[in-house]
Parts: C-alpha cells; structure tokens; sequence
C-alpha cells in the first residue's frame, strides 16, 4: 500500500548512505536525523522539561507498556493526554511494549491473540493486543505511533525466527487496520527477521506493503556483537523506502548513532546516555569518563572542554567526582544534563556534516579524537 509520507528527504552524502531530512508531527516538525531522549514514564529521569529544551531536544520517547500498567492510558486521557499530563509541548514516539514484553521472559505468553503478561510491580494479570496496544497509544496521545511486534531473542533458531516475524506482520496489520487515520497520529511498522538479512528483506516489504508512515528496525542491541547490528542494518536500511523515516530502535552508544547514520538511519533512541549518568559515566569529545575515578579528586577541568552544556560552563570535574561520591541527588542532574546534550549535539553536528556533504570527513575526525585520548 502506497501512503502520503510526512517525511521529507532533503540530502543525502555522496560517500555513503547518510541522510538529511525532517519528519512532520501534530507536535512539531522535526530535524533528522535526531536522537530521542528516553522519557519511558512520562519523564526523562533526572531532568525537566525546562532541562530538555534547553538542550534542543526535538522529541522525546514515552512507553506503551509502563504507562499502561502505571498510571494508565484513561487516566492519561482525562488530562489531555501525554504533553500536558508531563507538561511537553514536542513530540512524542510512543514504544509499543513488544520489548518490556520480551524482556520480561517467564512472566509473559505470546499467543496468536496477543501478549498475556503479569505485572512486574504487583503480579496482576495483563494482556495486550495490537488493538489494546494502539488504543493506548491513541489514548496517549503520542505524535509517533509503534505496531505491537515481538521481539527476537538472540541466538535463535531460523525457524523461531520465521515464526516470531509472521506473527509480527499479523499483528502490524491488525494495529493498522486498528488506527483511528483521522487522529493525525503517525505510525511506524518495525521490521524483524533476526539476524538473517533475507528475512530482514522479506519483512520489510511485508510490511510496505501494509503501508506506515515510517519504518523502525527492531531486534536488533539484544545480545549480538556489535558488528553483527552494524552487518543487521546496512542489509536491512536498501530495503526500506527511500522517502519515509528509518529508526533504529534501542541503540546506542555515540559510536552506534554516527554508524547508524552512515548506514542511512534517521532517527535513534536509547536510556544509554541517562542510565550511564546515574551510574557516574559521561560521554565526552575523547571518550568515556568515569567521575568517581580518584584521578579527577583534584581536577579543575570540566568535563569536556569542547562541551558547551550548563554543566561544562559551570562545574569541574572534581565537584562532580565529589556528587557522585556522595550519592547526591545534582550528581544525577547535572551527570544528565551533560549526556543528553552531548547526544543532541552530536546529532546537531552531524547534521550539518550532512547538509555540507562532508560526512565521512566529520566522522573521521569523530574517531581521530576518541584515538588520540
């Protein structure tokens, strides 16, 4: 099925397959490629709304199936939906919950109906349907929608394979023919097969030939080695169409967004660069660095010299060793803070590194920097 696509390719690098574009939302339109900050429970942990626009973030990402369980999608609604429950005016992408599902393992059962699941916060008995799935998502109110999929685990078998995926078209066409068109809401088709790259290529045009407003490789950061996702998506993004939006979903590190663009990805999510600063690890121009390393007890320097975050013009490396150490609550904020622009800001760069065709330099120099530390 061939549908209008709010995505508008705008350039592409003449040395690889990276691509310059924007995405138009009820909320927003957006510049991509972008990285999306994970908000699963309606909030980015450690940082406000305040926080996140200062940094530019574009669109941030909510999830379908921790916001079911808690505080519920009714409940959502009677406020107005996700932006004012949270108090954010951009956008919004909305996981399915295919993955928690998977991650869940022994509590769920995965049937041709849907996903029977038992809470992980009190072990009530749930179930979730591509149609359940996307009335939430609608009563979320989230600009970017995700079919209901399941997940593959890694290692599996071809045939486990095969059957996880079929089942995934059953239930992308049954959320399709689920959705309310008339919202103005997006919704996005995931792309399974595992790690083989002809049922990567079977699916996708299964699921072109539904028809979505953007397609995201799913499956993919669930246990495999790193170039074997790199491998994952370079077979499966020739397979997806040129003029709608590709997300890779779940990935990365800094390392696995400039490879992902290389490898034409446009949009990326990951909890990477808020988990780490919980866990006293920040992203830099020269690599990672871990504050509570005695090394930075006396350090004046802040954490990037090139950074130009709140928390780079404001604070030493030493003050923040010094938060962390003592387990203070401005040692998650401001370690968050940096991240998250770091990660925003790499995009900003590459984007323009785009738009100026001088990618492949501008990774080079990415890579150059992280040797020489």
């Amino acid at each position: 099925m061939t549908i209008h696509s709010p995505f508008t390719l705008h350039s592409t690098a003449t040395d690889c397959a990276a691509r310059r574009g924007e995405l138009k939302t009820l909320h927003g339109t957006i510049q991509t490629p972008i990285f999306m900050p994970v908000g699963t429970q309606a909030t980015v942990k450690a940082v406000t709304p305040e926080d996140l626009k200062s940094m530019e973030a574009q669109i941030i990402l909510g999830n379908t199936y921790h916001l079911f369980i808690r505080p519920g999608h009714e409940l959502v609604k009677e406020f107005g939906g996700l932006h004012r429950f949270m108090n954010w005016d951009r956008p919004i992408l909305t996981d399915s919950g295919g993955f928690q599902i998977f991650s869940l393992k022994e509590l769920a059962k995965i049937t041709e109906e849907g996903a029977s699941f038992r809470s992980h916060l009190d072990g009530s008995k749930l179930f979730l349907s591509p149609e359940i799935a996307i009335h939430v998502q609608e009563s979320l109110g989230s600009d970017i929608m995700m079919n209901l999929d399941t997940c593959i685990p890694h290692p599996a078998t071809r045939e486990e394979t095969i059957k996880g995926t079929d089942l995934t078209t059953r239930w992308a066409k049954r959320c399709r023919d689920a959705q309310n068109r008339e919202s103005g809401q997006l919704l996005f088709g995931i792309i399974q097969g595992g790690m083989h790259t002809d049922l990567r290529r079977e699916h996708a045009a299964a699921l072109m030939d539904i028809g979505f407003d953007g397609y995201a490789i799913g499956g993919l950061s669930v246990g495999e080695e790193k170039n074997l996702m790199y491998d994952m998506t370079e077979a499966t993004t020739p397979h997806m169409p040129m003029g709608h939006a590709r997300y890779l979903m779940g990935v990365g590190t800094p390392e696995d967004l400039v490879e992902g663009v290389m490898r034409g990805i446009d949009m990326f999510d990951c909890v990477m660069p808020t988990r780490n600063a919980r866990n006293g690890t920040l992203f830099t121009s020269t690599g990672k660095l871990i504050i509570k390393n005695s090394r930075y007890r006396n350090d004046h320097n802040p954490p990037d010299r090139r950074c130009t975050c709140y928390t780079c013009r404001n604070y030493s490396r030493a003050y923040l060793r010094h938060l962390f150490q003592c387990r203070e609550i401005l040692s998650y904020q401001l370690n968050t803070i940096h991240n998250l622009h770091f990660y925003l800001n790499l995009m900003t760069e590459i984007r323009q590194a785009i738009e100026e065709d001088r990618f492949t330099t501008w990774r080079a120099d990415f890579y150059g920097r992280l040797e020489n530390e």
